[in-house]
């Protein structure tokens, strides 16, 4: 570990923590959403796993979410998890199935940002967090 890493300022680290835990939030309403209007298939044009994945992130979002917000390591590691496998999913869906691009895609583009600040800010804050 980079001897930075560890002075890390304590509102950097809140700061990403509630800014990842509302994003989580918002990603699980949309999923939860998805599942109480379409059930656990609401994309027609996906295979079932895919289907299953995002469904279930009603419930890891929240998770996630959950323990980032009352500041525990295991948050960052989930968020992360979560992070890597969603956006390998909808890249695999964008480019493998629906045969679009990233510029088409702003729901992806979105996405991958918040990953970046996920995956990225990750390794500066989880050894601020309780474990």
């Amino acid at each position: 570990m980079f001897g930075w890493m560890r002075h890390t300022p304590r509102w950097a680290v809140v700061s990403i923590c509630v800014i990842a835990a509302l994003l989580l939030f918002v990603g699980a309403s949309a999923h939860g959403a998805d599942l109480l209007s379409h059930g656990l298939h609401p994309y027609v044009w996906a295979p079932s796993w895919l289907n299953l994945y995002w469904s279930s992130l009603a419930l890891f979002d929240t998770l996630a979410a959950v323990f980032l917000i009352r500041g525990e390591r295991r948050g960052i590691d989930l968020a992360c998890a979560i992070m890597a496998t969603d956006l390998a999913a909808n890249w695999y869906a964008v480019y493998g199935i629906q045969h679009s691009s990233f510029a088409a895609q702003p729901g992806l583009q979105r996405l991958t940002v918040f990953a970046a600040l996920v995956l990225g800010t990750a390794p500066l804050i989880r050894r601020h967090l309780t474990t």
